[in-house]
């Protein structure tokens, strides 16, 4: 499906045809069906640590998490944040590299309004978490900054967007 400049596709692209267009992996073979997204996993050094910022940033993470080496927080939509702690991703991943926070990959959140994403920054840096990137008016029309949770990764925080600010 195509919506303006964006192509959309519901699964894994294969190689491509005589045409140059590829076909979806997810309708090859003996497996058929859209991919779908159902979540981010990240694994995090100290899981109370880890429920404290992602409660903080508004997510409904369940009552005991901090007690657990694994947590499913339910974002909606079928789609789910997944935090772990080294022993369990090691239990089922032995070539794993260990703790590595990634500034290229930045989990993003919706807030409900500009002065939203302000608070959010505000509240989250007294706690002690590091403000990577202050709330600014970002060109694409929402309000927006970037906070680092306790392991160093990167939630960025959006407001709605708003079309007339747009640059």
């Amino acid at each position: 499906m195509r919506s303006g400049n964006i192509t959309h596709c519901s699964g894994a692209l294969a190689g491509p045809h005589q045409n140059g267009h590829y076909a979806l992996v997810s309708d090859q073979g003996p497996v058929r069906g859209a991919t779908a997204f159902i979540g981010i996993h990240i694994a995090v050094a100290d899981m109370a640590r880890a429920v404290d910022f992602y409660r903080r940033a508004g997510l409904p993470v369940p009552e005991g998490a901090e007690a657990s080496g694994h947590v499913e927080i339910d974002l909606g939509s079928g789609a789910h944040l997944a935090l772990s702690t080294p022993t369990i991703v090691a239990m089922y991943d032995n070539a794993w590299r260990g703790l590595s926070p990634s500034t290229a990959s930045v989990l993003q959140l919706r807030l409900f309004s500009r002065e939203a994403v302000d608070d959010m920054y505000a509240a989250l840096t007294s706690a002690g978490y590091h403000g990577h990137l202050a709330p600014i008016d970002a060109f694409w029309g929402n309000r927006y900054c970037e906070v680092d949770d306790a392991d160093g990764h990167t939630v960025g925080f959006h407001s709605p967007t708003d079309d007339s600010l747009r640059t």
